[in-house]
């Protein structure tokens, strides 16, 4: 009897390449962030249906928690994670104090203090901040990029609505002066996000800690929604 021939090998597809991780994260984070995105306080607010002192007082809650991230940015500047994106055309602080200042007077700061949901925020930030530098790298993205992104339309809603002059002061958290092309910025920080130095785990654990900022900016929004109801 004739011997039978080998079946051939069948041909592997080729594996696809895997995504950038700059795309898996914000692929990742979407429900989270069309969440924080429609809550009702912000809806109201980008709607032009509360007052200057709502906006006011969602000002004063991120002054609480960029301070936790660029108290960070000193002690995090050599690290190999997290120190690439620490860029200070970035630094939202002291844009964010002469707004408050604008909004409240030179004693802006008297009585100040965080909604509970914001102290636990900030808080999350310090943590990954002095522990986990991957981590602080996701709350990082998702307050700075966002402020460049949506955070213009925040912006163009403030001075229709209460009447600040066009980039002045009032609106200049958002205005970020020293990047004068957002757009290729931003493809630089996605860039680095794509080199981020960890293995394939911490990526997957940078990713839930991505989530987790949005579920903390959407309680930070949740208690400033019951402070500002709107009148039935």
């Amino acid at each position: 009897m004739e011997a039978s021939s080998p079946t051939p090998p069948v041909p592997t597809a080729p594996s696809a390449p895997s995504a950038p991780f700059s795309t898996v994260i914000r692929t990742a984070s979407h429900e989270q962030h069309t969440e924080a995105e429609h809550s009702s306080f912000m809806s109201d607010l980008l709607g032009g249906r509360l007052g200057v002192r709502a906006y006011r007082r969602y000002t004063e809650q991120l002054w609480f928690v960029y301070r936790a991230l660029e108290d960070a940015s000193a002690p995090l500047a050599g690290d190999p994670v997290a120190g690439p994106f620490l860029r200070p055309e970035l630094a939202r602080t002291a844009a964010l104090e002469r707004d408050l200042a604008h909004l409240g007077g030179p004693s802006w700061r008297t009585g100040l203090a965080p909604l509970p949901a914001t102290a636990a925020y900030a808080d999350r930030v310090a943590a990954c901040a002095r522990d986990w530098p991957a981590g602080f790298v996701a709350h990082h993205y998702t307050r700075y990029l966002g402020d460049l992104s949506g955070g213009q339309i925040i912006r163009g809603t403030a001075e229709k609505t209460w009447g600040f002059a066009r980039k002045g002061d009032g609106v200049r958290f958002y205005v970020f002066e020293d990047i004068p092309n957002p757009a290729a910025f931003k493809r630089e920080y996605r860039a680095l996000l794509d080199a981020l130095p960890v293995d394939d785990l911490e990526k997957q654990r940078v990713v839930d800690e991505c989530k987790r900022a949005f579920r903390l900016n959407s309680a930070v929004f949740r208690e400033l929604g019951e402070q500002f109801p709107l009148s039935a």
